[in-house]
């Protein structure tokens, strides 16, 4: 599991930091940062991707966008923490450069042993054995994108190393995702869905059966009367979705064009339930989905094997987390008044730990005015800092 994360100079993230948690929902008001910090996982994986360049122009964005114009530095630095079965923990942290589209310095620590420094176009990988530790140096002579392990082979780096890339990687982002979009035909999917959902089809159409299978089975809960999810290949290998079901003893299919935007952004969440990424992003994730198929999602969410973080702005959707969930995962995001977002877990504020006691998470989070709980958090943080210098000066003595 992704522990923590730090970025620096992305957008409005200065000095930003999260913990996250098995789900975590992030809430605020708008302009806050929320869909901001979902992009800055989406471009933190790329970084273990190598495609930067092609990740830019998805998006529409150019170089210039994804820096921050809170601050005159020029590269963003990133910190991510993963925490691998047994509670050991592998640390990355690099320094991206804007222009190159490259990580300019990057290092690698397990244990308290570094497994990889990049600096100056040199790379040192430290390898371990039955004769020891020993480490080579690699002069870096090709061209690459992002993280420099995103070119190196398995067979090049230890396994810790190949673990790491392998999760940072597997943050899939759906942020952008649309009716529009999972309406669209597609030839291939390569396994992936797209920001915005857009090759649905041809994703469904190379499941396997089985999965297939207990897609439908997940989506009958809800919608009892469709009975299949139908997928065929047209000219020039197109991938045609219908959806059929059951009326008064007839069989209906329907075509994806036609079918309701609820139904088609439920079946491209559950979908991604069952993939091989192991951390999952949803912007707003109550959009076109009926009020009354809400709870069904979440618990579908927060039972996942999946890593998953949501953003919304339905404090119902709070009210569908169990207490311990809630004081785990649901991250409260504002503005400093530099205009740099900031994060804090919700239930750690005071005055909502203590509405908790009594009312559910949604509940307490309607019961409390934003403009007075970001003074709140200010008082907490200045606490917090007298805090850390009376421990500094006990420790000191």
């Amino acid at each position: 599991m992704i522990q923590q994360i730090r970025i620096d100079n992305f957008k409005s993230l200065v000095d930003f930091e999260i913990r996250l948690a098995p789900f975590t929902c992030l809430v605020g008001l708008n302009g806050s940062g929320k869909s901001t910090v979902l992009q800055a996982l989406d471009f933190i994986s790329q970084q273990m991707r190598g495609e930067l360049g092609e990740w830019l122009v998805l998006r529409q964005w150019d170089k210039r966008d994804i820096g921050s114009r809170l601050t005159a530095k020029k590269n963003i630095d990133l910190f991510v923490q993963v925490e691998l079965p047994g509670c050991d923990l592998i640390e990355w942290s690099a320094s991206f450069n804007r222009q190159s589209l490259r990580c300019t310095s990057e290092e690698v620590f397990h244990d308290g042993i570094r497994l990889l420094k990049v600096e100056d176009a040199e790379c040192w990988l430290t390898y371990g054995g039955d004769a020891g530790l020993r480490t080579r140096k690699i002069d870096v002579i090709f061209e690459y994108q992002g993280s420099i392990l995103s070119q190196l082979k398995s067979n090049q780096i230890c396994e810790i190393l190949q673990v790491l890339k392998e999760e940072i990687a597997s943050i899939r982002s759906l942020d952008l995702l649309s009716p529009e979009y999972l309406r669209q035909r597609t030839r291939e999917s390569a396994g992936y869905l797209g920001l915005g959902g857009q090759k649905l089809s041809a994703y469904l159409h190379e499941l396997g059966s089985e999965e297939r299978e207990r897609l439908l089975d997940q989506l009958q809960k809800v919608y009892p009367r469709l009975t299949d999810i139908d997928t065929r290949s047209l000219r020039s290998g197109w991938k045609q979705l219908d959806i059929a079901e059951r009326f008064a003893g007839k069989i209906l299919k329907t075509p994806a064009r036609h079918v309701n935007d609820g139904m088609l952004r439920l079946l491209a969440v559950l979908s991604q339930l069952s993939s091989d990424e192991h951390f999952l992003l949803f912007d707003e994730i109550e959009n076109g989905i009926n009020p009354e198929l809400v709870e069904f999602l979440v618990d579908a969410l927060v039972a996942s094997d999946h890593q998953v973080l949501v953003t919304t702005h339905s404090p119902v959707i709070l009210n569908y987390l169990e207490d311990d969930i809630a004081k785990k995962g649901v991250i409260y995001l504002y503005k400093k008044s530099d205009g740099a977002t900031q994060a804090i877990r919700l239930f750690e504020i005071p005055s909502l730990a203590e509405k908790l006691r009594f009312m559910g998470p949604g509940e307490a989070f309607i019961d409390t005015q934003l403009t007075e709980l970001d003074k709140e958090i200010q008082t907490l943080q200045l606490l917090w800092v007298s805090q850390e210098g009376k421990d500094a000066s006990v420790a000191e003595r």
